[in-house]
């Protein structure tokens, strides 16, 4: 509804993990410079974990755009809240192979199969399991545990990326075998004033509009209540410039975004 009030070619504050409006804060560049060492140089299995709303599947879909298509195979598993038979069979599908199997060994067999075909190929497996935190039963880390012993002499033939909240990472430390293959880890953060900010412009500027539309004034209210969470940000942010629209004003100050927040949850 504002965008063409406030000059801007799409919205800048969807919640949508569209990694055109990726910030690179110096945490996300390095959490993405590690996710994409680990695929690169095949180093078997890698956890990124972070708290809620920060970024994280922005950050997997960021890394999905610098892997070369015909190099890699991609499984991506969003919604973890299986069997260890129905993830087998889940991850199967996401590699491209629809099976009926209901079998754990025949299933297992069929991705080793996969993978190796893959590797002859000359492409690289790449698993990636979102939301991982979301997986009660612990046979499936079972499974992704071994996943990891599908390998050569030299090399290994999947590289896994577990993606989570916080709880992921005491998921995995109650598991001490598949926590002792995890070769690369990193816990992102939610961002700090300056880093709102930023992040504030960024998304404006890759909307088309490279001015100033918050205060210093706003952006402080913004991240006092946000604490700097992308996702709550982005909410705050989106409807502040509706209320701006509707009002005709030429910035967002602090006094809007503070009646956003009265509006939300009845404190300013």
């Amino acid at each position: 509804m504002y965008e063409a009030y406030w000059e801007l070619s799409e919205p800048p504050f969807d919640n949508s993990p569209n990694p055109k409006f990726l910030y690179l804060s110096p945490e996300h560049e390095e959490a993405l410079l590690r996710m994409v060492y680990a695929v690169k140089h095949r180093k078997g299995a890698a956890m990124l974990t972070g708290e809620y709303g920060c970024g994280k599947t922005t950050l997997s879909r960021a890394l999905l755009q610098r892997l070369e298509a015909d190099r890699y195979e991609v499984g991506l598993l969003t919604n973890p809240c299986w069997s260890a038979t129905d993830f087998l069979r889940e991850l199967l599908y996401q590699m491209g192979v629809d099976t009926q199997e209901r079998a754990k060994a025949e299933l297992l067999h069929m991705l080793n199969d996969l993978f190796y075909k893959n590797y002859k190929a000359g492409r690289d497996n790449v698993v990636i399991i979102d939301e991982a935190q979301l997986i009660e039963d612990e046979a499936i880390f079972e499974e992704i545990r071994l996943l990891l012993n599908f390998q050569l002499d030299d090399r290994f033939l999947v590289t896994l990326l577990l993606i989570g909240s916080p709880e992921l990472r005491d998921k995995i430390r109650r598991m001490r075998h598949l926590d002792q293959r995890i070769t690369i880890r990193y816990h992102l953060n939610t961002l700090d004033f300056q880093h709102t900010g930023n992040y504030i412009a960024h998304r404006l500027q890759m909307a088309g509009q490279s001015r100033r539309l918050f205060t210093d004034e706003a952006v402080k209210v913004i991240f006092d209540f946000t604490h700097g969470t992308p996702r709550e940000i982005n909410n705050l942010c989106d409807i502040s410039l509706l209320i701006g629209y509707s009002k005709r004003v030429r910035e967002i100050d602090d006094k809007i975004v503070a009646e956003v927040i009265k509006d939300t949850v009845g404190v300013v």
